[in-house]
């Protein structure tokens, strides 16, 4: 067997992998019926389904011809570490780390830095245009969480709000 896409191959592999992950974690749970279903029933359908469409990926990866074999190329370090640290920033503004004294900025605040971190991944920068971008997702945000369905959690820093 020869891999002709090495692209195709590895990402099916890595949904495998996922699948098969969710799958087995779904059994844990109660799994129930079609007509009475548990906890578990939709990660082990998920879990399953991804599995399947990771094994067809890789099966495509071997028989379909690509040019050049559709190389995997080097890794994008700067935007895996943006990305990464965009969500991680994320989830610290939001609830704090009381552990070490970081209070929670709450959603809007929490919203501006993932949209500025995440924005600095790419290749260019534009403050105007990434401001007026997380002053949308803020509004919508607040609007679909706050007040469409009633979320509790800190819409603004602990010190403004109280």
């Amino acid at each position: 067997m020869k891999i002709k896409s090495q692209k195709d191959f590895f990402a099916g592999l890595m949904f495998l992998v996922v699948g098969v992950a969710f799958a087995w974690g779904a059994t844990t749970y109660s799994v129930g019926s079609g007509a009475r279903m548990g906890p578990g029933y939709f990660p082990l359908l998920l879990g399953i389904l991804l599995a399947i469409i990771g094994g067809v990926v890789m099966f495509k990866s071997t028989v379909v011809e690509t040019e050049d074999g559709d190389k995997i190329g080097k890794w994008a370090w700067k935007q895996i570490i943006f990305i990464i640290g965009a969500n991680l920033l994320f989830g610290v503004l939001l609830a704090g780390l009381p552990s070490i004294g970081v209070p929670a900025m709450g959603l809007i605040v929490a919203i501006y830095g993932l949209t500025f971190v995440s924005s600095l991944a790419g290749s260019t920068f534009n403050f105007k245009e990434v401001f007026i971008l997380a002053t949308v997702l803020a509004a919508g945000s607040y609007v679909a969480f706050v007040w469409a369905l009633n979320l509790q959690f800190p819409v603004w820093p602990s010190f403004i709000a109280g």
